[in-house]
């Protein structure tokens, strides 16, 4: 179906025959075509360098698509966002949250100083320069850290806290902007077993309290496979599985990494 006879859906994503070459001839993500809409968590797995984080960069447009479309649909329109430039597209990131492998927090900031920068595209350039927020927004950071466990933080550096801390006010920044999507590139690859579990029961949680939908890119496909709504399998650069973590099998894990001694 055409999407302009699609219903728009808050927060829902078409991507369509979307590419990026960093190289001519050299393709990274080769003609993706996917629907993701709903609140659950979709676990895209695949092998390093199989293009799983390009997509997500290409999404919020942290990596410009070398072709495709890229639709959201934030209050009651459709926004592709791989044609947007300039203002345009500063005002369309507002709506899509990102969580980071590495956290990407300032690190001389405080914990509360740090949640505020998810409403920097809400507020003037001299508001933020002088950090001038309005008090709702303080409201919903001193919500949002007790939300995250992190209640006890909010005066906090930034640089005192452990990992998985850190990737919880990651989460908690991202909400801050009152996103229409969640996205998450490799949020649980520098964290022990325990806090990976915490973190994506987290993102799950907030992805159905908050009624978006949230899409993680994840090494660990057990992780994916008890956590995971869906799962987007990915191998040189194309979907090869989509589908219930119930449905990947062997025989799919043999595609997406080229064998079983990933296993091993």
């Amino acid at each position: 179906m055409p999407l302009a006879d699609l219903p728009i859906k808050p927060g829902s994503l078409q991507i369509r025959h979307l590419a990026k070459a960093y190289k001519p001839g050299h393709p990274v993500l080769k003609d993706i075509n996917l629907d993701i809409d709903g609140t659950g968590l979709t676990a895209i797995i695949g092998p390093s360098g199989t293009g799983k984080s390009t997509l997500i960069r290409c999404i919020n447009r942290l990596v410009d698509p070398s072709a495709g479309e890229i639709w959201l649909s934030v209050d009651g329109q459709r926004l592709d966002m791989a044609r947007l430039k300039g203002g345009a597209l500063r005002r369309s990131r507002r709506h899509i949250g990102m969580v980071f492998q590495e956290y990407n927090l300032v690190e001389r900031l405080s914990v509360m100083e740090n949640l505020l920068t998810g409403r920097l595209g809400y507020v003037s350039a001299w508001q933020a320069f002088r950090r001038k927020f309005p008090r709702e927004d303080f409201d919903r950071a001193h919500e949002l850290l007790d939300t995250v466990g992190l209640g006890a933080f909010a005066n906090q550096r930034a640089d005192a806290l452990s990992g998985g801390q850190r990737q919880r006010v990651g989460i908690a920044r991202a909400l801050m902007q009152c996103p229409s999507v969640m996205l998450a590139d490799e949020p649980t690859s520098s964290l022990d077993p325990k806090t990976s579990v915490e973190i994506i029961q987290l993102l799950r949680e907030q992805g159905q309290r908050h009624n978006i939908p949230v899409v993680v890119n994840i090494h660990d496909v057990e992780l994916a496979r008890r956590h995971a709504d869906r799962v987007i399998g990915m191998t040189g650069g194309e979907v090869v599985y989509d589908g219930p973590p119930s449905g990947l099998n062997g025989d799919h894990l043999d595609t997406i990494y080229g064998g079983r001694a990933w296993q091993q």
